[in-house]
């Protein structure tokens, strides 16, 4: 009961988030994250989406489930990006070198609450 409140929470939150294209019908990213992040094993530290602007477009980053792995930057509507952190370097994958002076507005929007 308390995963289905969660989810629709987020789902009301953030139902307004769309993709590139206005007119695009993006399946709801976020909730689908959430889920296959809490029907794993609980993360130490916590897995959590942050929520972050870059490049004019809202984009998220979830935190990976261990080191030196990736952490991916997924759009709204769950296409990756890049991933700007985590790996053996823990300077990711070398996509998008500029995220981390580029990108503003840093919100975490989900934390694991297990």
């Amino acid at each position: 009961m308390k995963r289905l409140l969660t989810l629709l929470l987020l789902t009301s939150l953030l139902s307004a988030s769309q993709c590139e294209d206005e007119n695009a019908a993006c399946p709801s990213f976020f909730v689908t994250k959430v889920a296959e992040l809490q029907a794993k094993p609980k993360q130490n530290p916590a897995a959590e989406i942050t929520e972050y602007q870059f490049q004019g477009q809202t984009v998220y980053l979830v935190s990976s489930d261990c080191c030196d792995q990736f952490d991916y930057l997924y759009n709204s509507c769950g296409d990756v990006i890049c991933a700007p952190s985590g790996g053996i370097t823990g300077k990711g994958d070398g996509q998008c070198p500029d995220f981390a002076t580029q990108a503003t507005n840093a919100r975490v929007v989900w934390r694991d609450p297990r």
